[in-house]
């Protein structure tokens, strides 16, 4: 390995289909060690992360999963992009083995574009138990590369794939890197564009046998880079001489004999390498989906099974979230007295504990939704529910691939709204876009915790809880119905997916995505959420009104004076405390601004403390609760035990049962995160349909919040 002793780091990138396990070997490999970003000029996520192997300090970068390197779709622009302009020391292609033909496509391109590549052939614990046998060593000379079995849900062979990607950097392996050979005819073109390509230096850091065949299956991106030199004069002729000549012969086009030829390759190297058991039995993964698959049980099924996911994230949450409820008070009680500066106490105590710990008490109910989530994710159950969608979505205007980005904005509407790019037609990815906001995103859910917990039992609160899910999705499909009845009518896409086997996760890979949901939780809470509680504070406590303090030091002192007893002493001050906290509030800049938004939204049962925190939601929607926590906090009494949010929610006139309902389908429906809004932006391209957007969903959440409000009132 004498290459890598002056090169102790190398880099690496994985490169695999969608459900090929890509992610959970990235995980595996890198642990704890991951950053998060986009790739350079692209709203695509870019995942990277380290680790060490002998010696040797290894960065992986995994690239989106595609099917191809054709660029079609962003990920796959950025998977190819990737690979020829940033050059990876080595190539890892993940592929699937229990479903090797379909992966080799990739594998049959990585080696035209002619990369130092690696095949880590996963779920080798699979194609065991299915009775399969893989001709490696064969397989190996076929594709001109090594092959190293492994599992990533087992941890089999992770030290043998390190060590051969060390192996491969340091040139130790012998790289063929073996040609796909086409048909005769295809060949000489092939050769012929090859080598005028080869007379333009300019170009000489492309593979040129590449660029041929790409130019020849009409690859926009190639033709446009060719297009710029000189030589493109001839190599049109020649293009033209190909695509003249395979349609006397072959009455196609030289793109459609390339694709056949590859995979003719593909079934030659799966007959000769590949050994299956002749018997085709219905498999665990056919049964189940005679049930989930069923015209008519599928969508009960989905249902039913999002509603077991709220009612165990209810049930398992209920006293964990008690038990932070239970610290943050204590907390409070504890500090409230050792603090004798006023200004400083009321910081820490309404401010910060009130407004980021209310936030943070919600962690254990998140962790355990996104558990439930990516446990449907990683076994095979989401692409079937897609599947069952689609029927419902194409009465709707859409289709089920629209359904993939309105299951990630239960997350995050802003990973979701990029999710779009891989919808090719633009009125079907515009509606979907639209709708995606009234999905109920991660940031949504603590104000519903909050407010189901507080006026509902827990059985009730994750039914409660369901319904809401459920009326997002409604209106959202509802909205895609007159968009594409109208401004946006045109016929949908038909919907091809694929339904990968199903698999019983890793519990270990399942944890890994709910705890780096909730570290990024956590994480808004301590930076975003905490800059604006400390705002809201200050807005909620200034100006100061001369007249109250005065009062509150007379009437202080009064009582002081006064012949009562010391526990009625004790409790005349905090009534008289509380009362004037109440009343500052009111003259505070959050005050007059809450008290400006009243008359809008009174008639939907909120009064103008529930308006402040509806505008402070705008910057996250978790600040809806923590702005909620600090200003009620505001006017509660200075001493004694600091009562939960909760508690004091549920125990406010002015908040009801009907009110909660209501604030939870405003919460829902109205606008989303200003970063939301313009990653919309920047996905349509001009303001004008979110400006639209913006008018709609507010009336829209309005007239909602006020027929819930108006039924709610109705019910015992």
């Amino acid at each position: 390995m004498g290459a890598l002793k002056d090169t102790p780091e190398i880099r690496i990138a994985l490169a695999g289909n969608p459900n090929c396990g890509k992610s959970s070997l990235f995980n595996l490999l890198t642990g704890s060690h991951q950053k998060v970003g986009n790739f350079p000029g692209v709203t695509v996520e870019k995942h990277e992360g380290d680790l060490e192997h002998k010696g040797v300090r290894i960065t992986v970068v995994d690239l989106p999963g595609t099917y191809s390197l054709t660029p079609y779709s962003p990920e796959e622009i950025v998977a190819r992009h990737y690979l020829i302009r940033e050059r990876p020391d080595v190539v890892l292609n993940v592929v699937e083995g229990p479903n090797i033909e379909r992966n080799l496509l990739l594998t049959t391109q990585l080696m035209e574009l002619g990369v130092d590549f690696l095949v880590a052939l996963n779920m080798i614990d699979e194609v065991q138990e299915k009775g399969m046998e893989i001709d490696t060593k064969q397989l190996q000379k076929l594709l001109g590369c090594h092959i190293v079995p492994v599992s990533a849900k087992k941890k089999i062979g992770v030290e043998k794939l390190l060590d051969h990607v060390l192996r491969v950097a340091g040139k130790d392996i012998e790289i063929r890197k073996n040609k796909l050979f086409y048909r005769e005819e295809l060949e000489l073109f092939i050769q012929r564009i090859a080598s005028l390509l080869e007379t333009e230096k300019e170009l000489g850091g492309y593979n040129s046998r590449w660029l041929a065949v790409k130019l020849l299956e009409n690859d926009r991106e190639v033709y446009h880079e060719v297009q710029q030199y000189p030589v493109w004069v001839k190599v049109e002729l020649a293009l033209q001489d190909a695509i003249r000549e395979t349609g006397k012969l072959y009455d196609t086009d030289p793109e459609e004999l390339i694709s056949e030829d590859r995979h003719a390759f593909i079934r030659g190297a799966m007959k000769e390498c590949v050994r299956q058991r002749e018997e085709k039995k219905a498999t665990l993964t056919d049964y189940i989906d005679m049930v989930v698959l069923n015209r008519v049980l599928g969508l009960p099924v989905f249902l039913l099974v999002v509603w077991v996911i709220f009612q165990g994230t209810f049930t398992i949450g209920a006293p964990l979230m008690e038990a932070l409820e239970w610290i943050f008070s204590g907390t409070a009680t504890i500090i409230s007295p050792l603090i004798t500066n006023e200004m400083l106490r009321s910081v820490l105590v309404d401010g910060i504990l009130s407004g980021v710990g209310g936030v943070l008490v919600f962690v254990p109910n998140i962790v355990l939704l996104f558990i439930g989530l990516s446990f449907l994710e990683a076994s095979g159950y989401m692409a079937r529910a897609a599947f069952v969608i689609d029927r419902v979505m194409h009465r709707f205007g859409l289709h089920g691939k629209s359904f993939i980005p309105m299951i990630t904005g239960f997350g995050c509407s802003i990973p979701a709204i990029m999710a779009t790019r891989t919808l090719k037609n633009p009125a079907d990815r515009l509606a979907t876009i639209l709708i995606i906001p009234f999905m109920s995103c991660g940031a949504k859910l603590p104000v519903y915790i909050l407010l189901t917990g507080a006026f509902f039992a827990p059985q009730e609160a994750a039914n409660v809880m369901f319904c809401i899910y459920l009326l997002g999705i409604v209106v959202g499909l509802l909205t895609a119905k007159l968009l594409k009845s109208t401004v946006l009518k045109t016929d949908s896409e038909p919907f091809v997916m694929e339904l990968p086997p199903y698999r019983w996760p890793a519990f270990s890979s399942v944890l890994f995505q709910a705890r780096m949901k909730a570290l990024m939780y956590v994480k808004k809470a301590g930076t975003l959420i905490l800059g604006a509680v400390i705002i809201i504070w200050v807005a909620s406590n200034y100006p100061r009104h001369p007249e109250l303090d005065r009062q509150l030091s007379v009437e202080t002192a009064r009582i002081q004076a006064s012949s009562h007893g010391e526990s009625e002493k004790t409790l005349r001050i905090q009534e008289l405390d509380s009362r004037i906290r109440a009343e500052q509030l009111e003259y505070s800049v959050a005050g007059r601004t809450g008290k400006l938004l009243e008359p809008l939204i009174r008639p939907l049962g909120f009064d103008w403390r529930i308006g402040i925190a509806l505008v402070t939601g705008l910057s996250a929607k978790e600040v809806v609760v923590s702005t909620l926590g600090t200003i009620y906090s505001l006017g509660q009494s200075g001493g004694g035990e600091h009562p939960e949010l909760a508690s004091i929610l549920r125990n406010d006139p002015a908040f009801s049962r009907a009110t909660a309902l209501s604030l939870m389908v405003f919460v829902l429906l109205y606008l989303p995160c200003v970063a939301a809004l313009g990653v919309m932006k920047k996905e349509v391209g001009q303001w004008k349909p979110v400006l639209l957007y913006s008018i709609y969903s507010l009336g829209v959440a309005w007239l909602l919040s006020f027929a819930t409000y108006r039924l709610a009132l109705l019910m015992p």
